[in-house]
């Protein structure tokens, strides 16, 4: 007979929950009112507590049968096809990680959000100010996604329509909105240059930080000169010229001028008028990078502070670094620019012929190995070169 209860054993728990019991097993140690909020999960509503999770043992946190995102996408493939077409998605949709903002089971709020709209945002978005003196009406009312797209934009913003035309949605392109902006269409501007879209302490959410000649009211000295391209920015900023006519520049940015790709030419919220956070603008055009920074294992501290290292109008280094690798790096790491793997111009790489610096063997854009090595330092990487040892 021992045969016959080992079968009976397998046939017992190869039977989905709803054969046995269904919820109600479930809810003689999980209390019921947690999966009766408001907004019920569809499976849980109809009683499929197996459709997700397995009622005996699985490999996976939760009993899930598969994990995140891949148990989702399998009711929510829909959304997946959607997701792949954006082009640029939200942090946590990037990562698969659909539970940081979604309860599985049920929630008091609209699309199954852990927490409402804004306290479910600022959970990671720490450092957005409040309160302003002038505030926005949207940002006023904790209105996040009448703006933003939570997964994910064709902008590096998650804006849903572009600047400006989220803007125009209900800012309507109006003679006496023209008549604020010297006659100009407002279709053929960006409103983010200027306006702060959240908040600002000046009225009409004009940024803090002005331009000079935008600050004195004095349109005519860039509007009423010829050249419209970055000869119009260094008539005044002469010391940044030479910065541009070097090996790599940032004047292949694009566009007529392209400074204004990177600075406001009016207003601004930071330090040199930038467009926005130093990290944020840079990643508009170097999307690679910081893909790849988001799947490693270890990156670089203050990753995100391009310009420690970077020049950001051009250089005559690779990558527009501030000077060699090596000196670079020995402005943190003091003690490893004195005794460490032999570098420099009399140390060659084999593989290729060039000097051996940091970087040959560390990447600080992020990689899977400890102390951003390209490879395992256990053996992967040493034998790259040394391969008779």
């Amino acid at each position: 007979m021992g045969w016959r209860r080992i079968l009976l054993c397998v046939v017992f728990l190869s039977l989905p929950l709803a054969a046995y019991g269904g919820t109600v097993s479930c809810f003689k140690c999980h209390k019921r009112a947690a999966f009766l909020k408001a907004v019920v999960h569809k499976p849980v509503r109809g009683g499929k507590c197996a459709g997700c999770h397995s009622p005996h043992v699985s490999r996976f946190k939760g009993l899930l049968n598969q994990p995140a995102p891949r148990l989702c996408y399998s009711c929510h493939a829909r959304e997946k096809t959607r997701f792949s077409r954006k082009g640029v998605l939200h942090s946590p949709v990037k990562k698969g990680e659909c539970l940081a903002c979604h309860d599985p089971h049920s929630s008091p709020y609209r699309g199954l959000l852990k927490k409402g709209i804004p306290s479910q945002c600022l959970q990671c978005h720490k450092g957005m100010p409040r309160k302003f003196a002038h505030t926005h009406a949207p940002f006023q009312k904790g209105e996040c996604l009448a703006c933003h797209d939570p997964h994910g934009s064709s902008d590096y913003r998650l804006l849903k329509g572009g600047d400006p035309g989220i803007c125009l949605r209900c800012h309507k392109d109006r003679p006496s909105l023209r008549k604020m902006h010297l006659g100009y269409a407002l279709k053929e501007m960006k409103c983010l240059s200027c306006h702060n879209p959240h908040g600002s302490s000046r009225k009409a959410l004009v940024r803090n930080v002005l331009h000079e000649p935008f600050a004195q009211k004095e349109c005519g000295e860039c509007h009423n000169r010829k050249d419209k391209g970055p000869g119009l920015c260094f008539q005044c900023h002469d010391d940044m010229e030479s910065a541009f006519y070097t090996n790599h520049n940032h004047l292949l940015a694009g566009g007529v001028n392209p400074c204004v790709s990177c600075h406001s030419p009016h207003a601004s919220d930071g330090k040199g008028l930038l467009v926005g956070r130093e990290g944020a603008l840079c990643q508009k055009c170097h999307g690679y990078t910081y893909g790849k920074k988001e799947k490693a294992l270890y990156v670089h501290p203050n990753w995100d502070r391009c310009t420690d290292c970077h020049n950001p109008h051009g250089s005559s280094r690779l990558a527009m670094l501030h000077e060699s690798e090596d000196k670079l790096c020995a402005r943190c790491h003091e003690t490893q620019g004195k005794f460490t793997h032999p570098v420099g111009e009399k140390v060659k790489d084999p593989r290729n012929g060039q000097p051996i610096t940091c970087v040959t063997c560390h990447d600080p854009m992020g990689t899977m190995f400890k102390y951003n090595l390209k490879r395992s330092g256990e053996k992967d990487l040493c034998i790259q070169c040394h391969k008779n040892y």
